[in-house]
């Protein structure tokens, strides 16, 4: 009797303890109002939402045109109103891509005729430039194979490249939007002449001072 109530007692505690911990999440009631409480979690999910919506508020516009870019190409263009970049922005990738899978391709056709090119049966066994019946064609097909991995790893590079100018681009022109291009700023050209350390002599040539009119 003493065992039965004991578990009685056990299951009614951890009972008990289950229904406090779904507790913390619920709304709790009281006549017609209900009052949110909120648990360590949901206050933390809170708080790491304010940390980021406050670190983007804190970027600035040419932060947050960079991180638009670097995102999606050309969502940086058009968060700065400069939509015709956009047609351009993808035209280039498409260019990029079609290249990248072309000479991936072909250097997968020439690599694997390399390597059949052993047992005589590759796809140019016969071909005017790589078959057998010429001296150099396993030759021609080597730097077919290698002009082709040259050619793709190039687009990789250029690829990136203008992946990162992409966002350049988006941050520069977001800084340029805040630029002072107004009439009380000039510019000045006027000759000069500069001393050439190499010859001892002056060389002439240009000077630009950019400066601003005192009214």
């Amino acid at each position: 009797m003493r065992f039965a109530s004991g578990i009685t007692i056990l299951l009614l505690g951890l009972s008990l303890q289950l229904f406090s911990e779904r507790a913390q999440a619920q709304v709790v009631t009281a006549g017609p109002d209900s009052v949110m409480v909120l648990t360590p979690e949901a206050d933390s999910v809170a708080q790491e939402k304010k940390f980021f919506l406050s670190g983007l508020k804190d970027l600035g516009r040419p932060g947050k045109a960079a991180l638009f870019s670097a995102a999606l190409p050309g969502l940086g263009q058009a968060y700065n109103g400069a939509y015709w970049k956009i047609p351009v922005i993808y035209a280039t990738g498409a260019v990029l891509g079609y290249f990248l899978i072309d000479n991936n391709n072909k250097y997968q056709d020439f690599r694997a005729a390399v390597l059949q090119r052993r047992t005589n049966s590759d796809k140019y066994q016969d071909h005017p430039i790589y078959g057998v019946q010429r001296s150099n064609g396993s030759a021609q097909l080597l730097y077919s194979r290698d002009y082709y991995r040259r050619n793709r790893d190039l687009t990789i590079i250029l690829s990136v490249g203008a992946y990162a100018l992409n966002i350049a681009e988006a941050y520069v022109h977001a800084h340029l939007k805040d630029f002072d291009v107004g009439d009380n700023l000039t510019l000045r050209v006027q000759p000069d002449l500069f001393q050439t350390p190499a010859a001892n002599s002056m060389t002439p040539g240009l000077t630009l001072t950019l400066y601003t009119r005192t009214k």
